[in-house]
């Protein structure tokens, strides 16, 4: 299958204009599954909750979630991406999953980074793993990335493909994700937004370099630091559900689970 990232510069607040240039990128767009930013529709750097919530939209009726359904529907593909999401009185960095047919799921982020604890709230759904046909993928938002067991949960359920919606700031992520590829013999598909943004006193300069990685630790994509760009590479699934390494070694048939309880009850 055909599957990739579409990478580029929201303007923070202005929601039309981004979900525009989003769908003119993704019009042009040969693939069956695409990823876009975090926070793509809204941009990033709120100041407020007021703010967060005037821009923040119910899902699936929320016209984000509309206008993805819309093109995932004309170009027959799935399409996961991130959206400021409003659940009654609540905020939350979420991710949308939506195919030819409609909406399929929300994600919401699970480990929040910096001031997303003062407008969002934790997500309380756990992760989730999606049959779209051609692969089964979950859903990660970027800080997510620097907890292992998000990833390690993911593949465990069947995860072919990470789909991670990103607004990167720390140099770190890009590389991690060949290693969290690696320990779990899956894809990743990073899409980050580029450019930089200014509120007040904050200003946050957002990393690029979207990429796709393999189950064997290879960078089949990485985009480059500054420029709008979609990135589509050829994956073969099969090799995401192959975890044997060698004769003797299978990847989660020889974890020792028993001996892991320490990641839930770390001793005092």
């Amino acid at each position: 299958m055909k599957a990739g990232f579409v990478q580029f510069s929201p303007e923070f607040g202005k929601v039309d204009e981004n979900i525009d240039k989003a769908m003119a990128l993704i019009e042009k767009a040969d693939a069956e599954l695409i990823v876009l930013p975090e926070l793509f529709s809204t941009g990033y750097l709120f100041v407020s909750v007021k703010e967060a919530s005037n821009l923040a939209e119910e899902i699936p009726t929320g016209k984000t979630t509309k206008a993805l359904c819309s093109i995932a529907k004309k170009k027959k593909i799935h399409i996961v991406a991130g959206v400021a999401e409003a659940s009654q009185t609540k905020l939350y960095n979420s991710a949308v999953l939506v195919s030819p047919s409609g909406y399929i799921a929300t994600y919401r982020k699970l480990h929040l980074f910096n001031e997303e604890k003062l407008w969002f709230q934790k997500g309380d759904d756990g992760f989730a793993v999606y049959d779209i046909g051609p692969c089964k993928i979950g859903m990660m938002i970027c800080f997510d990335w620097y907890f292992p067991e998000s990833t390690r949960i993911l593949a465990l359920k069947g995860a072919d493909i990470i789909c991670h919606a990103a607004n990167l700031v720390l140099p770190y992520c890009q590389d991690a994700m060949i290693t969290r590829c690696l320990e779990n013999r899956v894809y990743a598909i990073v899409a980050n937004r580029t450019g930089e943004e200014k509120r007040g006193d904050k200003k946050w300069r957002y990393t690029g370099k979207s990429q796709i990685s393999s189950p064997d630790a290879r960078v089949l994509y990485r985009a480059s630091d500054e420029a709008d760009e979609t990135g589509i590479v050829e994956i073969d699934v099969s090799l995401a559900r192959n975890k044997r390494i060698n004769k003797y070694n299978d990847l989660f048939n020889d974890r020792r689970v028993e001996h892991y309880s320490d990641l839930i009850e770390p001793s005092s």
